[in-house]
């Protein structure tokens, strides 16, 4: 009889454990594959890719490391395709900050070439422009000058601002460790910021995955992350050995069915809305 009353307990407990996993799906939000690259893939590729993603990368700027921009004036023709945008400007290093003796001059220039060129690719007011920080640790003064000039100046302009930034631990010494985007945010005072987390680190990366159901941008370890950039074009051995497996012989990662030859590399994005900027409009 013991066992028996044992045995419909432990049938009764799983249920219950059945339950609440199907109510924490539930209630979960829903997040979207996205993919970014440098260049424009070209229209073609662009509507093929759309089967799999719902939004993409689009540069305002020159992206880092090249010295075009191949998005520009394709922001209608992406749109009519069904992609949402992840709207993104190159910001400035370190090294060019230090040597320009007025970050925050800087980054006011440059939040107001983001905000001109969003208005002209057509881009709709209280869009989130996303500053590209490449350089990631602990923010020096210079940096934060930039920043903050960068977001008041976006705000200004009418638009929302948003930071693509690492989300990876930094190690200064054997005792302190600094997250770029927990940096970010703890000496941003007041100001809204949103957050585009890099972390490719396998886990809590898949790796170069399209998973069924795309992993929440909080799965990046930044609860406060919107989106996610998981996997990225090359892969970064440092970060990526344990997954390696899952990207391409060359190190770098391919949407479905694409041969490799064909250079058609991508980085793999995951956010809590099909449209993260809010770029779309009623066009």
């Amino acid at each position: 009889m013991r066992a028996f009353l044992f045995r419909r307990v432990s049938v009764a407990v799983l249920a219950v454990f059945a339950l609440l996993s199907q109510l924490a799906m539930a209630q979960r939000r829903p997040a979207y594959l996205g993919l970014d690259r440098n260049d424009y893939p070209g229209d073609a590729a662009m509507q093929s890719l759309r089967q799999t993603f719902a939004f993409t990368g689009y540069w305002l700027n020159n992206p880092p490391g090249a010295d075009h921009n191949s998005w520009k004036g394709k922001r209608l023709a992406v749109q009519k395709m069904g992609y949402g945008f992840l709207i993104l400007f190159n910001g400035r290093e370190y090294a060019e900050l230090k040597a320009s003796g007025n970050a925050a001059a800087v980054g006011s220039r440059d939040a107001a070439v983001a905000a001109q060129t969003a208005n002209r690719e057509g881009f709709p007011r209280n869009a989130i422009l996303f500053l590209d920080q490449e350089q990631g640790g602990r923010m020096l003064p210079e940096q934060q000058a930039y920043l903050h000039a960068w977001i008041d100046g976006v705000i200004k302009a009418g638009f929302r601002a948003g930071i693509y930034c690492s989300g990876i631990p930094f190690r200064e010494s054997s005792k302190v460790s600094v997250v770029t985007a927990t940096d970010i945010r703890d000496h941003a005072g007041t100001r809204e910021i949103h957050f585009f987390i890099s972390n490719d680190e396998c886990g809590p990366s898949p790796g170069c995955v399209l998973p069924s159901v795309p992993p929440s941008p909080t799965e990046s370890g930044i609860d406060f992350a919107e989106v996610w950039q998981y996997a990225q074009s090359p892969r970064r051995p440092e970060q990526t050995a344990a997954c390696r497996e899952t990207y391409a012989l060359d190190g770098k990662c391919y949407p479905p069915g694409v041969p490799h030859a064909s250079g058609l590399h991508i980085d793999i994005d995951t956010a809590d809305s099909a449209d993260p900027s809010n770029g779309r409009t009623s066009e």
